[in-house]
């Protein structure tokens, strides 16, 4: 019998809120892996998506720090 997959009762956008508000500022690799725990279909075009829709919506901040590393801050 094929595995029936259901949906999430809390979205991503809210479960990385959740995460800062917990761990406070992470660099996005250790915040994806995180989520990637809870959401095991989720890919990094989709995070990246979440990502800037957080920061548009002044949520979040992200920060360049080296070559493809961006530290993650949540605005209070």
């Amino acid at each position: 019998m094929p595995t029936v997959k259901t949906w999430k009762i809390r979205p991503a956008y809210f479960v990385i809120l959740e995460i800062l508000e917990k761990k406070g500022d992470m660099m996005d690799d250790d915040l994806f892996s995180q989520l990637k725990e809870e959401f095991e279909d989720l890919g990094y075009k989709d995070f990246n998506d979440i990502l800037m829709r957080l920061e548009v919506s002044g949520k979040i901040r992200t920060t360049s720090m080296s070559r493809g590393k961006r530290r993650v801050e949540l605005i209070q």
